[in-house]
């Protein structure tokens, strides 16, 4: 990857047709909005979106003992995971702290793929290649695959028009993709970043722009491309992590209020405590610290308040003190353009009325809610 210019995925072409604002993101040149970000968030809450997310990594694990050989270094229990469906997981440094989140899909027995986020594939590729143990083998499939992300309330029926429904896969099911009128072969999970029914779509390079101009011109529904705006409105809504905002690997960044282990995190999935795996000392000792009416927990907090949104950097303040710094935060399309945000607080509840300094003029009023916001 060039380091003075961006990469452009199969679909660059597709994006600059239908007129997409192209910024550098991670190293990749990808839309932000090709209309609005509000437009394309409440069109994918209320039909289906169209999300060129092939930024992503896309690794295959092979082997008699890969699910137990995951089992040792992430936080799911990979082995309980049966062929055909997916699974979220950490993956952790020794220290407890998240390296990546990622979500599994067992494919059979003895192959799961997963994908990395995309500025973590060579990090994770060589975390995963320093655990490496006999009889495991591993693939980096990241550059020669394209991925779309089709999501939203109708996104079955899109799918259904365009690949069959022999291809409408369960949610946190996957499948190759079967036998379709427009020849696409790969793989494809009832996956997504939006909280919505939707699907991942995982094809080769050279077929993506058929399958792409498919959906979005054949799917109906109030089928839209959306860009990466609403991607991070969508996910935020929703109260998912967004990997180096919201938490990043210690020998990335010095800044400790991201280094966080997964309970910390205070995601619902994604954590199996009835296994070994690195890291698994500090999550335990977050997980007795909360028990104990203590201990950080990441928290929702909604504006009661008129003023600016919460943005990333913002205090959050308990009676004057300070309790916690916003990781996430912007306006909610789907709440009216309320402010949310996303925040560690320690010694602070749901429910407890806090302010978030916005400016240091100005403290907006706020309640602590468990996401997701809507």
């Amino acid at each position: 990857m060039s380091e003075s210019e961006p990469v452009r995925t199969a679909l660059y072409s597709a994006h600059v047709e239908r007129g997409g604002n192209l910024v550098d993101f991670h190293g990749f040149e990808l839309p932000i909005w090709y209309t609005s970000m509000m437009e394309e968030h409440l069109a994918t809450r209320t039909s289906a979106g169209l999300f060129d997310v092939s930024h992503m990594g896309f690794f295959r694990f092979t082997g008699d003992t890969v699910r137990e050989w995951l089992d040792g270094i992430g936080t799911q229990k990979v082995s309980l995971i049966g062929p055909g469906r997916c699974a979220y997981t950490h993956f952790l440094d020794s220290d407890g702290i998240i390296i990546d989140d990622m979500i599994l899909c067992v494919v059979s027995e003895t192959e799961v793929i997963g994908v990395p986020n995309a500025s973590m594939i060579g990090h994770m590729w060589a975390h995963f290649q320093s655990h490496i143990v006999d009889g495991i083998e591993m693939e980096d499939l990241s550059e020669e695959t394209s991925i779309l992300a089709l999501q939203g309330p109708k996104s079955p029926d899109v799918l259904a028009e365009i690949l069959g429904e022999s291809n409408m896969v369960r949610h946190f099911r996957g499948q190759a993709i079967q036998e379709n009128s427009l020849g696409i072969e790969g793989w494809i999970q009832g996956t997504g970043y939006t909280g919505e029914r939707g699907f991942e779509i995982f094809v080769s390079n050279g077929q993506v722009r058929a399958l792409w101009d498919a959906l979005l011109d054949d799917g109906g529904h109030g089928i839209v491309p959306v860009g990466l705006g609403a991607r991070d409105t969508l996910r935020m809504e929703k109260g998912f992590l967004l990997s180096g905002q919201d938490f990043s690997a210690a020998s990335l960044t010095d800044d400790v209020n991201l280094h966080r282990d997964s309970a910390e995190t205070f995601v619902p999935f994604g954590l199996n405590l009835d296994h070994d795996f690195i890291g698994k000392a500090r999550v335990e000792s977050t997980k007795e610290a909360q028990l104990a009416g203590s201990g950080v927990k990441w928290l929702g907090l909604k504006a009661t308040g008129k003023g600016p949104f919460p943005r990333i950097g913002h205090a959050v303040l308990l009676d004057g003190v300070q309790v916690g710094v916003i990781t996430s935060g912007g306006p909610s399309p789907s709440l009216g353009k309320v402010g949310i945000g996303l925040a560690y607080l320690e010694g602070v509840e749901v429910g407890a009325r806090v302010e978030i300094a916005v400016n240091p003029r100005r403290n907006l009023d706020a309640v602590v809610v468990r996401p997701p916001f809507i």
